[in-house]
C-alpha cells in the first residue's frame, strides 16, 4: 500500500475517493494535457452518483493537489467474480487540445490580450505570463479549424515560450529555468551502496540526429520592400562525427537571422531526441539522505543530478516528464524522464502558418554556418 504521503485521491463532487487497485498520474512538459487514470474493484457496487464523464475531478497525493481537470472516460466491466471501474481524466489543457480556438483578428495586441481572447471562452481564468518582456504582434489572425491548443502555443512560440498547465489550474506561459539548484541525486553504484534508484535505463538515439540542418526561407514582397529569395542558413551538431545532413524549407523565414534560428532550433529538437534517462524511484517524493518521507512531490521542470556508474554518468539533467504509478498491492513508484539539461530552450519564431514544434539549443553546442541571401 502507498504511504500517506503518496496515496493517490480523487475529489469528485465534494467526496474525496482512494484506494485504487492500480493508477498512474502523468505530467509531460512536451505533451499538451496532462493525464490521470484509476482502476478500483467492486464486489456488487455501484459507481457513486457524482463520478459521470465531464465531472470536475482534482487529483491529490498525500493531500497535495497535482492536477485540476474533468473525466473523461469511464468504464464499467462486470464478471464472474467482480465488478471493475476504469476513470480516466485530463488536466485543463484537455479542453485546449479537443475544442477549436475563437476565430479572430487583432491588430497592435499584447501576449496576456491574445491569450484571454483564445483561452477565456473555453473556461481558463487563471493565466501567468513568467518572462521579463512579451511582444506586441502587429497582426494576429487565428483561422477556423485552429485548436486552442495549436494558437496557443504558436502565439506563444512567437515570443520565444510555452505553455502548461500549474497544479492549481493556472495556465503558465513561461520557459525552463536552468538557473534553479537540483532538488535530488540519484545514486546508482555498483557496490549498491546509496543506491535510490529502482531502475536507471540510458536510450540514445541516431535516427533523429543530424550533423547539419540547413533552412531555406523566402519572403513575399510588400508595399514597402521587396521579396527575398534563396534565404538559407546552416546550423551543425559537432557531436555527430559523420555527414548526416538535412534541408528543410520554412515558408515563416523572412531573412537568413530568422532561418538561422530556426535551422538551431531543429538541431537542437533533434539532440533532444536523441538521449534520455528513464529513472524509477520509490515513492513520488523527493526524499533527502538521512530525511524522513515528506519531501517535495516530483514535478516537471526540476533539474537533477545523477550519478551512475554501471553507465559512466555524473551529471546534472532536466526533468521533462513524471509518472506516479502503483496501486492497492504494488506500492508507490515514480518513472523519471530526464533529457540534457540547457537544450530545451525556445527561441521566438513568427508562426503565421502552421508548422511542426520544436526546442531550441544549449549555448556552445552547436556551431553557426550562415549563407547569405543570393
Amino acid at each position: 500500500m502507498p504511504t500517506p504521503a503518496d496515496k493517490v485521491q480523487l475529489l469528485i463532487g465534494g467526496k474525496m475517493h482512494e484506494d485504487w487497485e492500480d493508477y498512474d498520474v502523468d505530467s509531460d512538459l512536451l505533451i499538451p494535457a496532462d493525464a490521470w487514470h484509476v482502476t478500483m474493484g467492486m464486489r456488487g457496487g455501484q459507481m457513486p452518483p457524482d463520478v459521470v464523464v465531464g465531472a470536475p475531478a482534482e487529483v491529490r497525493v498525500g493531500g497535495e493537489t497535482v492536477m485540476i481537470g474533468r473525466i473523461d472516460d469511464i468504464d464499467d466491466e462486470v464478471s464472474k467474480t467482480a465488478r471493475t471501474f476504469s476513470i480516466s481524466g485530463r488536466d485543463k489543457a484537455a479542453n485546449l487540445v479537443d475544442c477549436s480556438a475563437p476565430v479572430f483578428v487583432a491588430r497592435m495586441s499584447s501576449l496576456a490580450d491574445i491569450m484571454a481572447k483564445v483561452v477565456r471562452p473555453l473556461g481558463i481564468t487563471k493565466i501567468r505570463i513568467d518572462a521579463d518582456a512579451t511582444r506586441t504582434r502587429e497582426k494576429i489572425n487565428v483561422e477556423p479549424g485552429d485548436s486552442a491548443w495549436d494558437a496557443l502555443s504558436h502565439i506563444a512560440e512567437a515570443n520565444g515560450l510555452w505553455p502548461w498547465f500549474d497544479p492549481d489550474g493556472t495556465l503558465v506561459i513561461g520557459g525552463p529555468d536552468y538557473a534553479k539548484p537540483e532538488v535530488a541525486t540519484l545514486i546508482l553504484r555498483k557496490n549498491g551502496k546509496g543506491n535510490n534508484v529502482l531502475s536507471l535505463a540510458k536510450q540514445e538515439a541516431v535516427n533523429e540526429r543530424y550533423s547539419e540542418i540547413t533552412v531555406l526561407g523566402q519572403t513575399h514582397g510588400t508595399a514597402t520592400e521587396t521579396g527575398k529569395h534563396a534565404l538559407r542558413a546552416t546550423a551543425r551538431d559537432t557531436n555527430v562525427s559523420w555527414y548526416r545532413p538535412k534541408i528543410v524549407v520554412d515558408h515563416e523565414a523572412d531573412n537568413t537571422a530568422v532561418c538561422l534560428d530556426r535551422a538551431r532550433k531543429l538541431l537542437a529538437d533533434s539532440r533532444l531526441h536523441g538521449f534520455t534517462l528513464q529513472a524509477t524511484v520509490k515513492g513520488h517524493r523527493i526524499v533527502a539522505p538521512g530525511q524522513p518521507a515528506g519531501g517535495k512531490l516530483w514535478t516537471p521542470g526540476q533539474r537533477v543530478r545523477v550519478f551512475s556508474e554501471p553507465h559512466g554518468i555524473d551529471g546534472v539533467f532536466f526533468l521533462m516528464a513524471r509518472k506516479f504509478r502503483g496501486g492497492r498491492a504494488s506500492g508507490s513508484r515514480t518513472e523519471l524522464t530526464l533529457k540534457e539539461d540547457g537544450v530545451w530552450v525556445l527561441d521566438a519564431h513568427p508562426h503565421k502558418g502552421k508548422h511542426r514544434r520544436g526546442k531550441n539549443s544549449a549555448p556552445g553546442q552547436i556551431i553557426d554556418l550562415t549563407g547569405a541571401a543570393a
